[in-house]
């Protein structure tokens, strides 16, 4: 069986030539890099493309000469493994090298004479100059030259090992032998009608053919990459231009103090920023903005994807530079929205966002203590015109209706006279809140009115939440009687403690919700008022409840949103607020 061997032991030109293109892209890289010139981008842009195709033809040009240099020795290979076997499967061949089997040849002038005259040199001669290889040497099984190009290497030992060969093995080498560097193929000579090794072939062309016909090659390969090079060039200047409208002028330290200032003062305001570039991904989001909103820092995705609450996305698209007030988790905040645009180009949409939520806790705490005030002042008029009653009682001699008018008015109670079964109610607040509502209902022509089933024994534990939900149920359930079509203008409000959770029931005698806006009651921003210049627009209240009761564990919804066979026949609400209560039943029921 006979195999094929391949070596290399000189390194290719293709090898030096790309070791050399990258020491020296390494060394201008290094002149660049100690280089502190301050040059406008669009040059910078220009040098760096130009580098980078630069760069880029080069390795493809030091690959191509490398796989060049590859291919065509293996082409040369390949060339002489062939024309070696064709030499040394020859029956002329095989008969001539048979002679000089086991024969001692001695290179003296007789037996070079005959072996420089004889068949075999005369063939090789032949072959050598028909096929252009640099040699053709046929060897006994000894390694001892029969044919040579040169007269006095015959009958001389190989230079070369033939070990490989004699053991009746191919081999494609690339070796430096008497002739110079050469892709040598070596093949065994059989003995006619045998299998047996009587010699070898060894076919070698010079490495000096296979670099001219790469430099060739290479030569070709030069006038694209001139070719691309200029192409190159020609693109790096269009985008050198690109990059100066892009950045609209400003050079790369201005960039960079831009941006550095732009980040100051954006990360250092009280206010959240976000901003949105025209496709609608987001831009930038300071840190306020992602506490505000409750977001993360989501740059370069789509707005509607981040997590914003459909009113603040909805402002945000609208681009109202209007305050709109919107709850977002436990906060309120004001957004306002406005396009950017910048010499006439769109930029898109900045969103800016102010915490209120501290403000509108203290506005909720000072509307209760004026309400609880507005009652007090009502409660000492009312106080002062019965001391005159009873004044006068007394004065004009009437001691019985004196008596019996200071009876009446210890048994009615602190406001009971005012508002009919509040003494059902324990907490003084829930009293003072409650009488200031039936004052302000009775001036809109409207009643309120307390069920029959409440029953609040103990007191608040979180006043500012419960006056804020009562507060916006009672308010709405007034306006609804006072614009209803119903001659009693009514609101029943009912309270019922369960432990440390509030029931709040609210009914009126309005003309309840219309069908179509039943599902948006408590969607912030819609409201069936007029907005009537309110800032922040209206559609809060309903919104802000039920955010704060599904906060304490609770709920606020629309149990009915009209009954016209009713005596109140508007809409009611239901509102079940947990642990905003403290027990007190049985210290009321032993002080009673």
């Amino acid at each position: 069986m006979l195999g094929v061997e391949s070596t290399n032991n000189r390194p290719c030109s293709g090898d030096r030539v790309l070791r050399n293109l990258l020491t020296g892209v390494a060394y201008a890289a290094s002149m660049v890099r100690r280089l502190r010139v301050d040059v406008r981008l669009a040059t910078q842009v220009l040098v760096l493309q130009l580098a980078v195709v630069t760069f880029t033809l080069g390795i493809a040009g030091g690959l191509l000469a490398y796989l060049s240099h590859e291919r065509l020795a293996a082409q040369y290979e390949n060339q002489s493994l062939d024309t070696a076997r064709a030499i040394a499967f020859a029956p002329a061949v095989r008969a001539n090298v048979a002679r000089y089997e086991n024969v001692a040849l001695t290179p003296s002038p007789a037996v070079i004479d005959e072996l420089a005259n004889g068949p075999l040199q005369k063939l090789a001669t032949e072959i050598q100059q028909r096929t252009g290889v640099l040699f053709v040497v046929i060897t006994n099984n000894a390694g001892i030259r029969l044919t040579h190009p040169n007269r006095n290497e015959l009958a001389q030992h190989v230079s070369t090992d033939p070990s490989e060969a004699l053991a009746g093995r191919e081999q494609v080498m690339r070796q430096s032998g008497t002739l110079g560097p050469s892709v040598r193929a070596k093949v065994p000579v059989l003995a006619p009608d045998s299998d047996r090794v009587i010699g070898e072939v060894s076919i070698g062309i010079s490495t000096a053919a296979v670099h001219r016909q790469l430099w060739t090659d290479v030569r070709a390969a030069a006038i694209l990459v001139g070719v691309a090079l200029a192409i190159g060039l020609v693109g790096s200047v269009l985008l050198a231009r690109r990059w100066r409208g892009l950045t609209m002028g400003l050079q790369p330290s201005e960039m960079a103090e831009l941006i550095r200032g732009q980040a100051a003062v954006l990360h250092g305001i009280d206010e959240g920023v976000l901003a949105v570039d025209t496709a609608g991904r987001t831009t930038f989001v300071n840190d306020e903005a992602c506490r505000l909103l409750g977001i993360g820092n989501e740059s370069g995705r789509p707005v509607d994807e981040i997590g914003l609450t459909p009113r603040v996305l909805e402002v945000l698209e609208s681009a109202d530079p209007t305050p709109v007030i919107a709850n977002v988790g436990d906060r309120i905040v004001v957004v306002s929205a406005r396009h950017v645009a910048r010499e006439g180009r769109d930029l898109g949409t900045v969103l800016v966002v102010r915490d209120r939520t501290d403000v509108e806790s203290l506005t909720r705490q000072l509307d209760a203590v004026q309400l609880m005030s507005t009652a007090l002042r009502a409660q000492r008029h009312e106080f002062a015109n019965r001391l005159h009653l009873l004044n006068g009682l007394l004065h004009s001699g009437h001691t019985g209706e004196a008596a019996q008018y200071v009876e009446e008015l210890l048994g009615s109670g602190p406001l009971g006279s005012a508002l009919p079964g509040i003494d059902a109610i324990r907490d003084p607040f829930v009293q003072a809140f409650l009488a200031a509502k039936a004052a302000s209902a009775r001036e809109a022509g409207v009643t309120l009115t307390i069920g029959a089933n409440t029953w609040v024994p103990g007191r608040l534990a979180l006043p500012v939440d419960v006056t804020t939900v009562l507060g916006n149920l009672v308010d709405n359930a007034i306006d609804a009687a006072r614009t209803g079509a119903a001659d009693a203008k009514t609101v029943e409000v009912e309270l019922l403690q369960d432990g440390s959770t509030l029931h709040i029931t609210v009914a009126d005698s309005g003309d309840g919700v219309a069908p179509g806006f039943v599902d948006d009651v408590f969607v912030e921003g819609r409201s069936t008022k007029p907005d009537s210049g309110i800032p922040g627009g209206r559609g809060i209240g309903m919104a802000l409840s039920r955010q704060i009761s599904r906060a304490l564990g609770g709920d606020v919804r629309l149990s009915s949103p009209g009954n016209p066979g009713a005596v109140l026949c508007g809409a009611e609400f239901i509102a079940r607020l947990p642990g905003v209560m403290v027990e007190e039943d049985a210290q009321w029921v032993a002080q009673n």
